[in-house]
């Protein structure tokens, strides 16, 4: 599933292609035919993003359904591109065209296989905002309504980081990635992580999470733990324990291990973060 600053990509790289332009809008799926007419040949008025969620407002009154909530889920993709867009093949949920253009054509972006693709008014959004955590990424975050949560919890660092009504945007490699570079356990209660390390978690998260929006990936080594000093990382060298189970941590060469949590693969080193 992608991960918080993936969505963060898609929601400025829209914005750069449709912002202010009227849109034709279309579902050759058909399973969002009526949300796709409400909204054609209307202007796209701005993108947010808040977590794994993607918002996208036209204009439109106040009150309407005017925007387009899309969460890609486990197989959802954006493709995006310029000229006239390609024949719709397979299940083709959403397609955005923009105005031609002389010597580059209309923009256009097509989704395929989100989990959901829903048309919301003003409450609606405020509804679907209102269940999220704090996002690294946003600007107007705030860290302490994810600490009155996690503090609070007998529930262990590791599920909470990956509840998005705690912290909205952290899927499995940032929360592994992120409380290794903390040197914290896994199985920590939320209850027993100090203020002092939750603020620290915070301040990693949101920088790793800058970094994977800039570069459209995810790399949390540092250049002294990787093969080679320069350039960009190589894909063996990119994490610390995300699945390197058995293979030897990069810092003190105990074997790092995995476990299920909640349905999902944790990572750790038992001797960086024990407890």
């Amino acid at each position: 599933m992608p991960e918080g600053h993936t969505v963060h990509r898609h929601a400025r790289q829209l914005a750069e292609l449709f912002v202010g332009d009227p849109l034709r809008l279309d579902s050759p799926q058909g399973r969002f035919s009526a949300g796709a007419a409400a909204l054609d040949g209307r202007s796209l008025a701005g993108t947010e993003a808040w977590g794994k969620h993607l918002v996208l407002r036209f204009d439109a009154p106040p009150g309407s359904d005017r925007f387009v909530h899309v969460h890609l889920g486990l197989f959802g993709k954006w493709a995006t591109g310029h000229g006239e867009p390609p024949e719709p093949r397979g299940a083709l949920r959403l397609r955005l065209v923009g105005p031609d253009r002389p010597d580059v054509g209309p923009a256009w972006a097509e989704l395929r296989g989100p989990t959901a693709c829903e048309l919301l008014d003003d409450v609606g959004r405020a509804v679907l905002l209102a269940r999220l955590g704090p996002d690294p990424l946003r600007r107007d975050a705030v860290l302490d309504d994810a600490w009155a949560r996690i503090s609070r919890s007998r529930q262990s660092v590791a599920a909470l980081l990956m509840d998005q009504a705690v912290v909205a945007g952290i899927g499995n490699v940032y929360r592994a990635e992120a409380l290794f570079r903390a040197r914290l356990s896994p199985r920590t209660p939320g209850r027993a992580v100090t203020h002092e390390q939750w603020q620290g978690l915070w301040d990693d998260l949101t920088v790793l999470m800058r970094a994977g929006v800039r570069s459209g990936r995810i790399i949390t080594t540092e250049r002294e733990h990787r093969s080679r000093r320069t350039g960009a990382a190589l894909r063996e060298d990119a994490h610390y324990v995300y699945r390197r189970h058995g293979r030897p941590c990069r810092l003190c060469g105990t074997a790092i291990e995995v476990a299920d949590l909640l349905g999902r693969r944790l990572y750790w080193c038992p001797a960086c973060q024990p407890g």
